[in-house]
């Protein structure tokens, strides 16, 4: 008795078809277009999950940098500041205080300053 794969066949195109539904033309019809389309889908999402905290790492930066300058001391010097004086606090964190809260950010911004003795 042979073993007749049909049914998994089926199945294994009919979930790929399914994923690729909205996409463009025969890209979203052809079973070896679609597929490969799906592949590169795949592809671009997992690389642009770790892009994404690249680019939300640098708006932290960014953030903290042009509030620190406000207060008179660099990016570098600030984080280098919090190091010495050994406050633990991530970018993200001080970011959202350079934003939302710069009163609280000021008091992390002093005591940078008297670890750096500026």
């Amino acid at each position: 008795m042979r073993v007749k794969n049909a049914v998994n066949a089926k199945k294994k195109r009919r979930k790929i078809l399914k994923a690729v539904k909205g996409y463009h033309g025969a890209l979203s019809r052809r079973y070896r277009l679609a597929k490969q389309a799906y592949i590169k889908a795949k592809k671009h999402a997992y690389v642009g999950r770790k892009l994404k905290k690249r680019d939300f790492r640098k708006l932290w930066i960014t953030r903290i940098n042009i509030a620190a300058r406000n207060e008179g001391l660099k990016y570098n010097e600030l984080i280098h500041g919090l190091k010495l004086a050994g406050v633990t606090i991530n970018r993200k964190m001080l970011s959202e205080l350079a934003v939302n809260d710069p009163e609280s950010f000021k008091e992390y911004v002093n005591i940078a300053k008297q670890a750096i003795g500026k």
